[in-house]
């Protein structure tokens, strides 16, 4: 009987790179969507791809797990992007990873404004797409989303009919991946006002060619509409407001007036011509400055509201800068806690991944302490369903609400 001859390796079309033979593979099996750099064979070959190079991955027997999108000069160096490891990434492609994360946000929403596509969680990794109307935002933070933007524009026409897609390429994510910051209008006509979105009975204005992020932040409806429930005849201060956030919906909600915060005057005047469309200008004021600052002048002015909040910016985006953070969010909440009338409410908001819940809580209840006050957890709330997360990747889970009810 003749020995039999080794199965031959498969032949593949693209690049093969290999984990580790100590690395987690089953992990990746399961759904887990990154490889750090420590876990992959990085030979010369290896590191000299340019980032968002597409490669089939295989473990340590040489058995495919998929088709990834690799940047060496990541700590996340490969990310997986479809289980064919022969997949085309073309228009049709896109177009099938569209259609189910577009299924998803027609269920939830009567109408087209809502984040569209949230990264890992529907399939395109550093890409997100918000939708306002005929309007979309792509930000393709990631290299091979960049190399791959026209066959994702056109699909995202294709199965949406939006008339223009904007490029908004700002942001810390795209510089680690070695891309230039560019905004541009790359289908149909540029947006020449803000557009109106609807959202808990209010009208925000949504700069976006010049405004942050995307234009609007889609992920605080959830608990914009909470906020609206505790405001029926409050008085409130919104500390970060942006675009009018937690206001326009208080006010919506039949709050007697609102006072929003926020350092951007071009921000606020956004607020304000929301505050306006809603119909409710004449119970809608702003003040301009530092959000500390402005917290510390209205404890000297004795000025007491029913409703606090405070949303702000990623104090803690990193592990590097988990400490100061933290420190930040005790201080938001050792401010604003002596604000709220006796038995008012506070709402405190992280948008950090490197603060978990617990550590955000536990910073916001020191900071409650600290300003005199206790209170209890009404709601623990975190990004609307538009904003999916992998379970495999719950640190992706980066938005926290807490509401307390303070003492009386």
């Amino acid at each position: 009987m003749e020995p039999m001859s080794p199965t031959p390796a498969p032949s593949y079309s693209r690049p093969v790179v290999r984990l580790r033979p100590k690395a987690e593979a089953r992990a990746i099996r399961h759904g887990f969507p990154w490889v750090y750099a420590d876990e992959l064979v990085l030979d010369r070959r290896t590191s000299g791809m340019a980032p968002g190079t597409l490669a089939v991955l295989e473990d340590a027997e040489r058995r495919a797990l998929g088709l990834v999108t690799v940047n060496p000069a990541s700590k996340i160096v490969a990310r997986m992007l479809d289980r064919d490891p022969e997949a085309a990434v073309d228009q049709a492609w896109f177009e099938a990873r569209l259609a189910r994360a577009l299924a998803l946000r027609a269920r939830l929403y009567p109408a087209p404004f809502y984040r569209l596509v949230h990264a890992e969680a529907d399939g395109l990794p550093g890409v997100v797409i918000d939708r306002f109307g005929e309007v979309a935002v792509v930000q393709p933070n990631a290299a091979w989303a960049e190399a791959h933007l026209a066959a994702l524009v056109a699909a995202l026409v294709a199965v949406t009919g939006v008339a223009t897609v904007v490029k908004n390429g700002s942001g810390r994510a795209r510089g680690l991946e070695g891309l230039a910051e560019e905004m541009a209008v790359v289908h149909g006509p540029a947006p020449t006002e803000p557009v109106v979105v609807p959202m808990n009975g209010a009208s925000y204005m949504a700069d976006l060619m010049g405004g942050q992020k995307t234009g609007l932040f889609f992920d605080q409806r959830e608990n914009h509409a909470l906020a609206a429930r505790l405001a029926r005849g409050a008085r409130v201060l919104d500390v970060f407001t942006h675009v009018g956030g937690f206001a326009l919906a208080a006010l919506a909600g039949g709050a007697a007036q609102a006072l929003a915060v926020d350092a951007s005057a071009p921000a606020l005047a956004l607020a304000e011509a929301g505050a306006k469309a809603s119909g409710f200008g004449d119970r809608f004021q702003t003040r301009q400055g530092d959000a500390f600052a402005v917290l510390e002048a209205l404890g000297t002015e004795g000025a007491r509201f029913d409703l606090v909040i405070c949303d702000p910016p990623a104090f803690a985006p990193a592990k590097p800068a988990l400490e100061a953070g933290l420190r930040a969010y005790e201080r938001i909440a050792r401010l604003a806690a002596p604000l709220v009338a006796p038995g008012g409410y506070l709402v405190l908001c992280s948008c950090s991944h490197a603060a978990d819940l617990s550590a955000f809580r536990n910073a916001s209840a020191r900071g409650i302490g600290r300003g005199g006050r206790r209170g209890q957890i009404l709601w623990t709330g975190f990004a609307g369903p538009d904003h999916p997360v992998l379970p495999q990747l719950a640190e992706s889970s980066y938005l926290k609400a807490l509401a307390f009810r303070l003492d009386g």
